[in-house]
């Protein structure tokens, strides 16, 4: 599980185990998780575990497959790739941290 402190609202939130890290976020193992308590004034979130939804679902694909396309519809032929010069490689672009490469 991940415990998620909203300071601003006095908020805890527990619910599955995140997949990337965030501030004011912490893993808890199931024992801990369940017996959480907050201080006093504040309110506790548990979002209950969906067992039978592991990976990603298909938003999450479809948003990592736009971001991927907008990536390489943004790159223009004149940037260079890492010292290779676009004589040598005209499809190659860099953006970011973002590589588009030719099939």
């Amino acid at each position: 599980m991940t415990l998620t402190y909203v300071y601003a609202d006095s908020v805890a939130v527990v619910g599955p185990l995140a997949t990337f890290a965030e501030p004011h976020s912490y893993d808890l193992c199931e024992l801990h998780g369940d017996r959480l308590t907050v201080p006093n004034g504040w309110n506790v979130i548990r979002q209950e575990r969906d067992d039978h939804e592991v990976g990603p679902t298909h938003d999450d694909l479809m948003a990592i497959a736009d971001a991927v396309r907008e990536a390489g519809n943004n790159s223009s032929p004149n940037e260079s790739n890492e010292g290779v010069s676009n004589s040598q490689n005209p499809q190659t672009g860099r953006r970011g941290h973002l590589r588009a490469v030719p099939s």
